[in-house]
């Protein structure tokens, strides 16, 4: 019996390595993210730019492109936030539709994202999904510190845990779930 409870034991360390291993290459994910020069110029194309001064922002529409120091920022349309004390420094792009946030060969996808950069984030929101090889990754939300290294992914896209119906009424919804696929290795 002892030597069947050593095998189980040894199993379950196995396994809780398999996992702490696994869980690091999604965590080498991010940080490939979080090595980013976040002080980099920042680059943009897209179909229509529309300057509102007063306000101090710039809305970007149709097929935009955002680039600085390899990541890369594709949307529908984007907001960009700037202060303007003498020069213009961003502060917020907000991308809304399809937004695909890319560097090196990991991409990470949702229906939003905000780049705050005096806060050094990156957030996406809505479907999240965060890809690296063959390794996925889904939930709600994807929070990227570009400080600290620091990456997390909760299953919903908000502190929200309603649906509003056809009728107007709130219900509470199941919450959501991260999820994922991990490659082994072949031996």
């Amino acid at each position: 019996m002892s030597f069947s409870l050593k095998n189980a034991g040894q199993y379950a360390l196995l396994g809780f390595a398999l996992t702490v291993v696994t869980l690091g290459g999604i965590q080498l994910n991010a940080q490939a993210i979080a090595a980013h020069n976040s002080n980099a110029p920042v680059n943009y194309a897209a179909d229509r730019i529309e300057l509102q001064d007063n306000q101090n922002r710039v809305i970007l529409s149709g097929n935009v492109d955002i680039t600085q120091a390899g990541l890369r920022v594709r949307a529908a349309r984007t907001l960009v936030n700037y202060t303007d004390a003498g020069s213009l420094s961003i502060q917020r792009i907000t991308a809304t539709g399809g937004v695909q946030v890319t560097r090196g060969g990991e991409a990470a996808r949702g229906d939003t994202a905000i780049y705050d950069f005096n806060r050094r984030i990156i957030t996406l929101a809505g479907n999240v999904s965060l890809r690296r090889g063959n390794d996925t990754l889904n939930g709600g939300r994807l929070v990227i510190d570009l400080r600290s290294g620091i990456s997390s992914v909760d299953g919903r896209a908000s502190g929200s845990s309603s649906v509003t119906g056809e009728d107007g009424t709130s219900t509470p919804s199941s919450s959501g779930r991260v999820s994922g696929t991990f490659s082994v290795p072949n031996n």
